[in-house]
């Protein structure tokens, strides 16, 4: 296993070259492109992580990758250093922290917003908007539905959980009740 520090070298290193260049976002999404390759054709995933494949091998494959989908020369680079230095087993953990430094240093947040029923686009921009007048940050939200929850929501941001559920409403009446 790579140590974490290892990692979020690659991922630091990649930033400051995309936000140097002004093209944090294309490298972002060139890289979650690969990432949706590795994820739709794990065959791809297992010659890159497989140590019984040669390297000139894994070369050809990923010239091909990129021949066949085209991505900035900082992302085509990165890459080929991860392929160089043996670190593509790491590719989503080292894209995972790129996309962290790059939210960051934006200034947007990541939140969590699961409703007992679905929420339209204009109920997810409201609860995004009011989560930025809170945090003072641009918040991207994902929505997921869990009927367990009853009604109201439980929205997480970061390591703060806001739980207005009627599930723990109901939780904490029976609480109270039961003490008092």
């Amino acid at each position: 296993m790579i140590p974490v520090a290892i990692l979020g070298r690659y991922a630091r290193s990649l930033a400051e070259v995309a936000f140097e260049q002004n093209i944090e976002d294309r490298v972002a999404e060139d890289l979650r492109m690969f990432a949706e390759i590795f994820s739709a054709a794990p065959e791809v995933r297992g010659v890159f992580d497989s140590p019984a494949v040669p390297r000139d091998e894994k070369e050809k494959l990923l010239d091909a990758l990129l021949t066949e989908h085209p991505v900035t020369p900082t992302a085509s680079n990165f890459m080929r250093v991860l392929l160089e230095s043996n670190r593509m087993r790491s590719f989503r953990n080292i894209l995972y922290r790129f996309l962290e430094i790059v939210n960051r240093r934006k200034g947007i947040v990541s939140a969590k917003i699961v409703t007992a029923a679905p929420l339209d686009n204009d109920g997810i921009g409201r609860i995004e908007e009011r989560l930025g007048k809170i945090t003072g940050k641009t918040v991207v939200a994902a929505v997921e539905t869990d009927e367990d929850i009853l009604g109201g929501m439980v929205v997480s941001v970061g390591n703060t959980v806001y739980d207005g559920s009627v599930r723990t409403q109901l939780k904490e009446m029976k609480r109270r009740f039961m003490e008092g």
